[in-house]
């Protein structure tokens, strides 16, 4: 009888980690080698006086997996805590995107119309284009550009998940 394959769930994993050279190597080869997906990676510092840089990825496994990736990412050097966001509890996440269409006449009005229903801002505009900014949660903005397809969709720019716990506790 074959082994039961557990379904994929995605996971919010933040990190802090010292802000040095080859530090995000590190971390990314650490997915790459064993054949682990980034399906979004963010990083900053965060504390200046610290050296230190918050990483926050969002990856897709089986939780056995998933728990692997955990383990093995503590065990880095440059690794100081790493907490996955979506076994810890709700956590808010945000991303941004820059996103163009191409149009004139109705398709333009339509554009414009869609972008006031997800409250996206117009950043750049000409006779033939617009750039929205949108912010919001990930799911928001594949909708967003799913409905801007058909209107002249040129190209979508993406910052990556950036996500915080709620409550009073840090990190």
């Amino acid at each position: 009888m074959p082994p039961v394959q557990e379904p994929a769930e995605r996971h919010t994993l933040s990190m802090l980690v010292d802000n040095e050279p080859g530090v995000l190597a590190r971390i990314v080869g650490l997915f790459s080698g064993r054949g682990y997906n980034i399906d979004s990676l963010t990083v900053s510092e965060v504390s200046h006086a610290s050296h230190l840089s918050r990483i926050t990825v969002v990856t897709t496994g089986a939780p056995p997996i998933i728990e692997q990736i955990k383990s093995q990412l503590d065990r880095l050097v440059p690794v100081h805590k790493v907490v996955d966001l979506t076994v810890v509890g709700k956590a808010v996440e945000r991303e941004l995107a820059l996103i163009k269409v191409r149009g004139k006449g109705e398709i333009r009005q339509e554009a414009l119309l869609i972008a006031e229903s997800f409250r996206a801002r117009t950043v750049d505009t000409t006779l033939e284009s617009f750039v929205f900014e949108i912010t919001g949660k990930p799911e928001k903005i594949d909708q967003f550009v799913s409905l801007l397809e058909p209107l002249g969709l040129v190209e979508v720019s993406r910052t990556g998940v950036a996500a915080i716990g709620r409550g009073p506790d840090g990190m």
